[in-house]
């Protein structure tokens, strides 16, 4: 088994809805693993059609063989990507006015004020954020440089390094991790004691969590890694995969 330790520098705001609370529209600080998976293997491990048709053409498919589009193909190839851990993160919020179409709904009449009624923010990540995650795969595999994430298709640059064999050791019992993880890509021989819950869509993540089972202690390495000087001591779960290969 081969672990990359991986940071991510956002080069331009990063947004996804999370949380709307009226005209505000908010994104959680945590990059979630389902879509960093998409942006780093989509188009070479994960085919990307050119378009989707028919009662698919809206609706996710994660962890449905049947769709073209799922993470179930990474786990065939022994590959898993934990969620993103923010090391230094800004905001930043963007208004933006919505367009007004007749055909969708009742429009709305501008006037009187100097902003129209129909407007929002976005609370976006803003550029020079940092994330820390880790990649496992069964054997050495590419990680491209770049990647666009998020619903603007944000630039962010990946600075992957395999960590070497002597850092990472096998272990069994209670442990604490300081990771997030998401708790349906667990397999059902590990066991969630304690934890944050962190409410994002399309699967809730945590954090701080104390866990039983068995799992991998990485320690920070003595050479050899150009990302040292971000790179932290971690226990993460064994047995990991994209809906813990479909359990039932």
């Amino acid at each position: 088994m081969i672990f990359y330790h991986c940071i991510l520098t956002l080069h331009d705001n990063v947004f996804f809805a999370t949380r709307e609370m009226g005209i505000l529209y908010e994104t959680e600080k945590y990059l979630h693993n389902w879509a960093l998976s998409f942006a780093l293997f989509e188009a070479t491990l994960i085919p990307k059609p050119y378009r989707l048709q028919g009662e698919d053409a809206q609706r996710p498919g994660y962890l449905e063989a049947k769709n073209e589009q799922n993470l179930l193909v990474l786990n065939e190839h022994g590959i898993y990507v934990f969620p993103a851990l923010p090391m230094r993160w800004f905001y930043q919020i963007n208004t933006f006015k919505a367009a007004q179409v007749p055909y969708y709904g009742q429009t709305k009449q501008f006037g009187g004020k100097n902003y129209p009624m129909n407007y929002g923010r976005a609370k976006e990540l803003a550029v020079g954020s940092l994330y820390r995650t880790y990649i496992i795969a069964r054997e050495l595999i590419s990680i491209p440089r770049w990647i666009r994430l998020g619903k603007w298709a944000a630039k962010i640059r990946v600075d992957a390094q395999p960590l070497p064999s002597d850092a990472i050791q096998q272990k069994s019992g209670e442990y604490s991790c300081t990771h997030p993880l998401n708790p349906i890509d667990l397999p059902s021989s590990t066991r969630l004691l304690l934890y944050n819950r962190i409410v994002m869509p399309p699967v809730s993540l945590v954090s701080q969590a104390r866990i039983s089972g068995d799992y991998w202690h990485i320690s920070r390495p003595d050479h050899g890694s150009n990302s040292s000087d971000f790179f932290e001591s971690v226990c993460l779960p064994m047995g990991v995969a994209y809906g813990a290969a479909v359990k039932s």
